[in-house]
């Protein structure tokens, strides 16, 4: 029996990692996307607000009962010892609920399973997670300008966002496989559909997808 595949899709930000995935998930792709995991245990009533509130105290937590990002992001650019307290908050929690729906997927007759992480050659242990290794590139002045777009940031505060992640050469050293995505969407769905062809090929995979 083939073993199953997992895919970890990574790149900086504003790289178009979504864009990608959603592509990748619409042709037959198992998808579980590690950001929007944080975004629900951080959302209101989340698994990570009672911890977030207990180390950071309520200025950490917004009317509503989520993470307050602005805050949050102010505070752990300011201060590393307050983003290492954070991470030892998330980073289990989103570790253990990534395993159980990659588990989940894998098992749900999917051909592969795409796993988006930002910070996947941060991480480490990246290999032993992950078959295969895809980044999504672009140059890096097309990553500031998507996200000052994208988000409303400034261009120094997208800058040193860019510059807590890896850089984009060591992130194309980490890749099996890589996504230009400097051009339009046209462009990027043709990568993508070839790259998804390969991946079925590389499962073991027969079925029709997309």
């Amino acid at each position: 029996m083939t073993a199953p595949l997992l895919i970890g899709l990574t790149g900086g930000i504003g790289s178009g990692k979504s864009a990608a995935a959603t592509m990748l998930n619409e042709l037959g792709a198992g998808l579980v996307d590690a950001d929007a995991i944080a975004h629900e245990l951080t959302a209101p009533g989340g698994t990570a607000i009672p911890a977030i509130r207990n180390e950071f105290g309520e200025a950490a937590v917004s009317a509503d009962g989520a993470l307050d990002r602005a805050v949050m992001r102010r505070l752990v650019f300011a201060d590393r010892a307050a983003k290492l307290r954070l991470e030892a908050i998330l980073h289990p929690l989103i570790g253990a609920e990534t395993r159980r729906r990659c588990k989940e997927a894998l098992v749900s007759g999917v051909p592969y399973v795409v796993l988006v992480v930002p910070l996947l050659i941060e991480s480490g242990d990246y290999r032993k997670r992950v078959s295969r290794v895809a980044v999504v590139d672009c140059a890096e002045e097309t990553q500031v300008s998507r996200v000052m777009t994208r988000s409303g940031l400034a261009r120094d505060e997208v800058e040193r966002i860019m510059a807590t992640q890896v850089g984009r050469k060591e992130r194309l050293a980490a890749a099996d496989d890589v996504i230009d995505n400097d051009g339009d969407m046209d462009f990027l769905r043709a990568q993508v559909e070839t790259l998804h062809r390969r991946y079925l090929e590389l499962a073991g995979g027969t079925r029709s997808h997309g």
